[in-house]
């Protein structure tokens, strides 16, 4: 199958652990490493979110037709509403400015 490069940007941490784990697997290199790695992920099928909702709700037992999900779900949310909210607000980036044209005369 024909392979086609591309540009990764990982964390400084996971490229650490990916250099490390090609020496210590004997793979040629890094970009070797990440193919198995992506290979084995779809062939897996256990990577990415799942196809079936089934087992991942807990009905409670006392409320089986969730007659009061309605409230449930409002104190949920206002509960969420009482507690602080972190904003950061980013600054500008400061760019270069484009080239100017130079003036003849």
């Amino acid at each position: 199958m024909p392979k086609q490069a591309i540009s990764v940007t990982l964390d400084v941490d996971n490229l650490t652990w990916l250099k490390g784990r090609a020496s210590a697997t004997g793979v040629r290199s890094v970009s070797e490493l990440l193919d198995q790695l992506v290979s084995s992920a779809r062939s897996s099928g256990e990577v990415g979110p799942s196809r079936s909702v089934v087992g991942t709700i807990d009905i409670a037992a006392g409320d089986p037709w969730l007659e009061g999900a309605d409230d449930a779900v409002r104190e949920m949310f206002e509960a969420s509403l009482r507690r602080p909210l972190m904003v950061k607000e980013s600054s500008p980036g400061y760019g270069t400015p484009g080239k100017r044209k130079a003036r003849r005369g």
